[in-house]
């Protein structure tokens, strides 16, 4: 299946890929972080994944979310009739479900199922057995439940079934994790399920406050940003998947199922600028967990629930998708320097007492703790916004997040009346200024660069009018823009950095394909700069990649004409609502 085959169900704790031939190929539970017990995605069917369609296992006809909700219909139609598969996850109680409801829509359909569970990640081949009809299957720590009137049997290392449907009915399958030591959960009806969550995400996506012409990508992307929070504690991962290649066969392999500071500022954003500031709230109190103790602890990512320790390791069972080796699970950037998620943390919390949510003189504490740490560390290289596995570099775009940071700590001064050294503040936020500009800057092509002294560009220069640093209209600005159009469009959209397969500036061997983020961040611009029909133009193109049920990955690779890296990913559908809102 291409990346793009692939659609988004989950309940705000995980989430599960349903591929358009309806296979459940990818699925961690109980968290986004947790192993997976469907992880076809990342190797073959044997490593687990849950089918369910009419006979013969082909894509499906048509499918698409409800209106306003995270509930996919997949139809089929079949020479002797049409079918529909209901598939969700209602918004747990205790433990999680996924339902798929199987619905005769015309004649008779011939259906099968093929369920094969794998625990960690594929690994653990379990023990199945059959109570009351109900079918278990427990490994280690994980047990599961299948609840449904269609009876499977067993064989090949898995459960199958085969069975027909006709119009009207409609028969549900409940799949229910638990911890393997506890007694089977209780079970929920499907039908009630439905109706419930259905009128969770309607109630939800009817306070967006975004009315404009692309309303539709707009309450699509604000769903999936909000399918990626984790409820218990406000966390918000960057994607539900790890190890989906930027480069296809290749090594760019990361796990991004974790809280990015960065990503998760930039999600928040994204809300608060369409009215859910209950979010804001969450993820405020989140932070503060997260990162307390000393400001030099700050990481650049957490756990969902705030965990420091993201080990690193391979998963050398899994053959990677389409063999992009090797399948990773963890992030060892976590150890990494980057200096600009105090800015975007800074930028975050002030749009959000800005947008009106209330005061917490805790936040302000941690704020000036971390302030603190600006002062100390600005000036010093780091790994940057693209974490770069190589040595460490004074990144233009770092500099300028440090200057977010001070310009934010100064304007809380200023419009909220908040303490603090405020005239010190001003007088360095104008030393890193005048630094950015004098040692940032390429006189001779009249461009910023992506790092002291280098030659190359970067994408993440298009924020300097966004953020403010430096008005639109200054030639410098106008210049850096122009050279990335020119030096930095890749088929009609924009590369991050120069990256070739001969080419290893960031530390890596091979290529990518086009950071989805870095278009729209140009789109935004080009609309600032008055640019209407040229930003539509290109945001119709941006909007046409998304697959058919409105979903994009990290990135878009025009070699093979296809989405690649982790999926859905936050950080492509957060500048999509920027940009809309700009062209608006």
């Amino acid at each position: 299946m291409l990346i793009e085959d692939y659609a988004l169900i989950g309940d705000m704790q995980s989430a599960a890929l349903v591929a358009r031939d309806g296979s459940i190929d990818w699925l961690c539970l109980p968290r986004f972080d947790s192993p997976a017990c469907f992880s076809a995605l990342l190797g073959g069917d044997h490593n687990g994944h849950w089918w369910l369609g009419p006979v013969g296992r082909r894509p499906a006809t048509r499918r698409r979310y409800r209106p306003d909700t995270l509930i996919l219909e997949s139809e089929w139609d079949t020479p002797t009739g049409t079918v529909r598969v209901i598939d969700f996850m209602p918004p747990r109680d205790v433990n999680p479900d996924v339902v798929r409801i199987v619905e005769g829509v015309s004649g008779t359909v011939e259906m099968s199922t093929q369920l094969r569970v794998r625990f960690d990640y594929g690994r653990i081949v379990p023990w199945v057995r059959r109570t009351d009809g109900h079918l278990q299957a427990v490994g280690g720590p994980d047990s599961v439940w299948l609840h449904s009137p269609v009876p499977l049997r067993g064989g090949d290392y898995a459960h199958i079934a085969t069975f027909t449907v006709k119009a009207g009915e409609r028969l549900p399958f409940v799949f229910t994790w638990h911890p393997s030591h506890q007694p089977m959960p209780r079970q929920i009806h499907a039908e009630t399920q439905l109706t419930e969550t259905e009128a969770m995400w309607s109630d939800w996506v009817a306070t967006c406050t975004y009315q404009g012409p692309w309303r539709e990508a707009v309450v699509r992307s604000l769903i999936t940003l909000k399918a990626l929070t984790y409820s218990p504690t406000g966390g918000i991962v960057a994607a539900p998947t790890t190890s989906l290649p930027e480069d296809l066969g290749g090594v760019r392999n990361w796990d991004y199922r974790f809280c990015w500071l960065r990503d998760a500022t930039m999600t928040l954003e994204a809300l608060i600028g369409n009215g859910y500031l209950d979010e804001a709230a969450a993820w405020r109190s989140w932070l503060l967990r997260a990162i307390a103790g000393r400001p030099q602890d700050l990481q650049i990512m957490y756990g969902v629930a705030g965990e420091r320790r993201l080990p690193e390791m391979t998963l050398g069972w899994l053959d990677g998708y389409e063999s992009s080796r090797p399948v990773r699970i963890g992030n060892d950037a976590v150890t990494q320097l980057q200096l600009d998620v105090y800015g975007e943390v800074m930028s975050c919390l002030y749009a959000s007492r800005t947008s009106g949510l209330p005061a917490d003189e805790r936040a302000w504490s941690i704020q000036r703790e971390l302030l603190d740490y600006v002062e100390e560390h600005w000036d010093e290289p780091d790994e940057g916004l693209w974490e770069v596995r190589g040595p460490r570099r004074h990144f233009t775009h770092s500099k300028m997040m440090c200057w977010t940071a001070l310009d934010r700590a100064v304007k809380y001064v200023e419009r909220f009346g908040r303490s603090g050294p405020v005239e010190r503040w001003r007088a360095l936020r104008d030393t890193v200024h005048a630094e950015i500009c004098d040692k940032g800057y390429d006189a001779r092509r009249n461009t910023f660069t992506q790092s002291y002294g280098s030659a190359e560009l970067d994408a993440s220069l298009l924020m300097m009018p966004i953020l403010g640093f430096l008005p639109l209209e200054d030639p410098r600005v106008t210049g850096t823009v122009a050279a990335i159009e020119k030096e930095l469009m890749a088929d009609g959209f924009v590369l991050r950095y120069p990256v070739a397969d001969d080419n290893e500036v960031d530390g890596l061997p091979g290529g990518e394909g086009a950071f989805l983020a870095c278009s729209f961040w140009l789109v935004e611009v080009m609309a600032m700069q008055g640019r209407k029909d040229e930003a539509r133009e290109l945001f119709e193109r941006l909007l046409a990649l998304r697959n058919d049920v409105g979903l994009l990955a990290e990135e878009y690779d025009p070699r093979y004409g296809r989405l690649v890296g982790n999926f859905p990913q936050a950080f492509s559908h957060v500048p999509l609502i920027h940009a809309a809102r700009a062209l608006s």
